[in-house]
């Protein structure tokens, strides 16, 4: 079947929108993910700062499993940097795991906008650090880094532990490389040095920290090897739709559909029809049923079939096919069947009669029938 070329341009148009909506729905999501992530090189990522580290000399590594597997470890600093701001207080969980003397550094934390400029360079131990973001912790009894407007970032105590809020997502994004102060306060955030300490030498490893220092991936969608078999064990289908080949799939589908629809036609090419065979007497047949219906003419049914029934039954009876008086074909019937005489004789004398309703007619041929 031949598709018209508008048609086919209206399917294709379609296709490509449903693809483009697709791909603007899933691909934002993906992108915002990978934000702070030590893995990704965009403008918004932290792959420069944990570089910086590894040649600062600071042992970090990257943590890809839930909290809760950190519940029975001690002296542990974690860092998240998220994708989106959060809200400073802690769930249940992280509150238990900071006090069991813990730290958890928190970067991209939810305040409220003040009437401080959006971009501003604060002055700090470390030099000048670049700020963009005109959102303020009111309460700055704790803070690390403030101005008049309220803390930029602050401490909490909790327990044995403590919690570090930096108000910016962006502290020492990769956008921020020419700003070296951004990434040596938070190097010191996450170390717990004390920030009125110069750092004469970046690349000497410190050892005033020592705890073990993690950076928070599981957040960003990245899993290690245990985590994916467990939860692919659980629910395949669910970690496929989290997956970034998830959209693809979904596109796939959604053109090999409009593909089908347009050419009409299932998997693989069409067959052509064969031609159906004629049967000529059996049209001829139908085409005068048809006639003799509409006409009404019964009267020619009867004549035809019923001579036809009368020659079947001679010949079934061994009196060959030459038409007998109905008196000799009564009793050679009767003779050999045994039954009586009336049932051949009221068919007989319904082909004489030749005029019959047309529910008569059909009660008379099934009477033959069984005969």
């Amino acid at each position: 079947m031949k598709v018209s070329k508008r048609r086919l341009g209206v399917l294709s148009a379609i296709a490509i929108a449903v693809v483009i909506l697709i791909t603007l729905v899933a691909a934002p999501a993906n992108n915002q993910l990978n934000s702070g992530s030590t893995y990704s090189r965009a403008p918004d990522g932290y792959g420069a700062w944990y570089t910086f580290m590894a040649e600062r000399g600071t042992p970090i590594q990257r943590w890809q499993k839930p909290l809760s597997e950190f519940e029975d470890r001690q002296d542990v600093t974690l860092l998240r940097v998220h994708s989106r701001l959060v809200p400073h207080q802690l769930n249940s969980s992280e509150d238990d795991w900071v006090k069991k003397g813990n730290t958890l550094v928190i970067v991209g934390v939810h305040q409220p906008v003040t009437e401080a400029a959006f971009s501003t360079l604060q002055d700090s131990p470390v030099g000048k650090v670049k700020i963009d973001t005109g959102r303020r912790y009111k309460p700055s009894n704790d803070a690390i880094l403030s101005d008049d407007f309220g803390a930029i970032a602050w401490q909490k105590t909790l327990g044995k532990g403590q919690v570090i809020f930096v108000t910016t997502p962006h502290l020492a994004a990769n956008a921020y490389q020419d700003f070296p102060a951004n990434y040596t306060l938070l190097a010191k955030l996450v170390t717990q040095e004390k920030l009125a300490d110069p750092i004469k030498n970046p690349t000497v490893n410190s050892s005033a920290n020592p705890n073990q220092l993690w950076v928070d991936e599981y957040i960003h969608g990245y899993k290690d090897q245990e985590e994916i078999e467990r939860e692919v064990g659980e629910n395949a289908i669910s970690y496929l739709i989290k997956t970034p080949l998830f959209p693809l799939l979904l596109q796939g589908i959604v053109i090999l559909l409009v593909a089908i629809f347009a050419a009409n036609r299932r998997f693989g090419q069409p067959i052509t029809l064969s031609a159906p065979v004629v049967n000529n007497s059996e049209a001829y047949i139908r085409a005068l049923a048809g006639v003799l219906l509409k006409a009404g003419s019964h009267e020619f049914i009867v004549d035809r079939v019923g001579k036809q029934e009368q020659r079947q039954l001679q010949k079934t009876l061994g009196l060959g096919e030459t038409p007998l008086n109905h008196q000799s074909l009564i009793a050679a019937w009767t003779r050999q069947t045994g039954r009586p005489a009336k049932d051949l004789q009221q068919l007989l004398q319904v082909s004489n009669k030749r005029r019959l309703s047309e529910s008569d007619l059909l009660n008379w041929l099934r009477k033959w029938s069984e005969l």
